[in-house]
């Protein structure tokens, strides 16, 4: 046991040099040390490397900055997140004291981290085909709204997102609208890349690099067919695997929240597994 989890952990390490090889810093172009990510545009950075620039921007400028531009993409972001580990994260602002957001839970929390590392084995827990295959899309998911709400809180840190939320449900529906008066004109694969790309065109604006990413979590929220309580429980086990694999305390508390939530519930009725 102790060799295979010592080949396990040599396997990860190669896995995160060469990651890092592929991915430098865009500032000091070497490997990235101590990760540190801009909140808005998520391109990440030697935290180091990243204070500095914040530090040299704010010098270069006779009043103060509230905002930073990305050293790579020139978006604005308001603050830089580093020291992420499991759900928890350190975060410094631009020359302004943090906010204390009183609407930001511990599932926000958890929804931000899952942007911060790898989805692990959630891709093969939902059968993706099946779904476009079936024209499930066609069919309300009537937990879309508050998932996407919380979605776009956890990303932006934002509490009034409303603005956001509707834009991308009248996407939704303006697709499937159109589906349905032209189910027949389009492959089952045409089908899924309109939805993708009409969702990121509507996300893009407002989340920038992590549109991508959210278009998957979107499609995989609709494909499991399960509430949220549910679909988080899921998402957790997966992380987990992928993670450390040791429990703690913050993540007893998490089970017994989830534990407490009505159980597995889909939005898909038996007859629609026929064809």
């Amino acid at each position: 046991m102790e060799q295979k989890q010592q080949e396990k952990e040599d396997e990860e390490s190669m896995v995160c040099s060469l990651s890092n090889e592929l991915n430098p810093c865009p500032i000091c172009l070497g490997p990235v040390k101590q990760e540190a990510y801009l909140d808005r545009c998520f391109h990440k950075f030697c935290y180091n490397c990243i204070a500095r620039w914040a530090k040299y921007v704010a010098g270069s400028h006779s009043q103060a900055q509230f905002t930073l531009k990305c050293p790579y993409c020139k978006s604005d972001n308001i603050s830089i997140v580093y020291e992420c580990e499991d759900d928890n994260f350190q975060r410094h602002y631009i020359n302004k004291d943090p906010v204390e957001r009183t609407f930001f839970s511990k599932a926000h929390k958890f929804r931000l981290r899952c942007y911060y590392c790898e989805p692990g084995a959630i891709y093969d827990k939902f059968n993706v085909q099946r779904f476009w295959k079936l024209h499930r899309y066609l069919q309300p998911n009537k937990w879309l709204q508050v998932w996407l709400q919380r979605e776009i809180q956890a990303l932006t840190q934002e509490e009034d997102v409303n603005v956001v939320v509707y834009h991308i449900l009248g996407s939704i529906e303006s697709f499937t609208r159109q589906k349905e008066r032209e189910p027949s004109k389009r492959t089952i694969e045409e089908n899924r890349e309109d939805f993708r790309a009409l969702i990121s065109d509507a996300a893009k604006p407002f989340l920038i690099g992590r549109t991508k990413r959210f278009v998957n979590e979107i499609e995989l929220f609709l494909v499991s067919g399960l509430n949220i309580e549910a679909y988080d429980e899921v998402y957790w086990q997966c992380v987990e695997m992928v993670t450390s694999g040791a429990v703690h305390e913050d993540d007893e508390e998490r089970l017994q929240e989830v534990n407490k939530q009505p159980p597995y519930l889909h939005f898909f009725d038996e007859d629609s597994d026929k064809e």
